[in-house]
């Protein structure tokens, strides 16, 4: 089973509060379900495209990182930035 990536860039944050919130949710509800992070915050040097934060997660497998997305924890979380940032967010498989 192939491991997966939860890549999240956001292109813009209109409250930092709201982040900050959601943020100590988010961690837990995607550590309990096995989420690692490997990495989160600014970059350290932005080549293209928006300069804003970026945190990659990594799971054991699609289906974790699926899972941890759709627990009642993390969609309780994810309420708090309804308004609050602008962003992507994608699960990819690990290349074998």
């Amino acid at each position: 089973m192939a491991k997966a990536y939860w890549i999240t860039f956001y292109h813009s944050v209109s409250n930092p509060s709201a982040l900050a919130e959601y943020g100590k949710l988010a961690e837990a509800a995607i550590r309990q379900r096995g989420g690692r992070f490997l990495a989160r915050g600014m970059p350290a040097r932005a080549l293209e495209g928006v300069n804003e934060r970026t945190v990659l997660v990594e799971f054991d497998s699609v289906a974790a990182a699926v899972a941890a997305y759709e627990s009642p924890e993390y969609q309780r979380a994810l309420k708090l930035l309804h308004g609050a940032v602008e962003r992507d967010m994608r699960i990819v498989e690990a290349a074998a």
